[in-house]
């Protein structure tokens, strides 16, 4: 399938994964929406896309918000979110609290966007949701993760049947060098890419623009759905 001319909404295209994934749609000259908490990032997002990208912010855990901002939109053709994430700890020491946050942030978060999304997306369109290589390989702290993740998992195997033919697939990452790890000392970080590289059948980290390839693959494969793509290095393998 081809993306030419094809409008793309990008929830959490402003950073990381999501800005590599605007990107990338862009290149193969989709018409590209980004949607993001952050009117800082959503500017500066847009310069580093030639200002070639249509911006909103958008909460994704405000379902007033979320439905107002797809009113704005309008029609569209597929539906991207990479936005979302949660903390690491173990079971017995995350305070509960914080877990329903975790949730209300990437599950109930995608939940909502989709939700809002339905009525304006076109016959033929896709919607990709994001999960992480945890959903099927969890570690000691990733617990939450691990439920959360497979949670939306179930979510798009559901709604791949419900919203039919509109397909409804996963991104699953592994660890990926992306800004989120910027707030961390070069040398333990660079440490902490080295040590998990070495684990790995391709020997290196992910950047976001590997990553990104997934869903162009899954927004142009008309026949994916219901699935999910492991964009992990082989992490789940180890």
């Amino acid at each position: 399938m081809s993306l030419v001319g094809k409008r793309v909404v990008v929830v959490g295209g402003t950073s990381g994964i999501g800005l590599a994934t605007a990107k990338a749609f862009l290149e193969e000259s989709a018409n590209v929406i980004i949607a993001s908490r952050s009117v800082e990032k959503l500017s500066s997002a847009k310069q580093s896309l030639g200002d070639n990208v249509e911006g909103y912010q958008l909460d994704f855990r405000n379902e007033t918000n979320v439905k107002a901002v797809f009113e704005q939109i309008g029609e569209f053709d597929h539906l991207v979110v990479t936005a979302g994430d949660a903390p690491m700890g173990l079971f017995s020491e995350l305070p509960v609290q914080s877990v329903k946050e975790a949730f209300e942030g990437k599950f109930w978060g995608q939940y909502l966007t989709v939700h809002a999304a339905i009525p304006y997306l076109k016959k033929g369109g896709s919607i990709t949701l994001t999960t992480g290589v945890f959903a099927v390989r969890p570690s000691v702290g990733a617990t939450t993760l691990a439920a959360i993740n497979s949670a939306v998992e179930g979510l798009a195997r559901g709604l791949s049947l419900e919203l039919a033919p509109t397909r409804v697939n996963v991104v699953s990452p592994g660890l990926v060098d992306t800004p989120i790890f910027a707030g961390m000392p070069e040398e333990q970080r660079q440490g902490m890419f080295a040590a998990v590289a070495s684990k790995l059948p391709i020997g290196r980290v992910a950047t976001a623009e590997d990553v990104a390839q997934s869903y162009l693959y899954l927004a142009k494969n008309t026949i994916a759905t219901g699935t999910v793509v492991y964009a992990d290095g082989g992490t789940r393998l180890v």
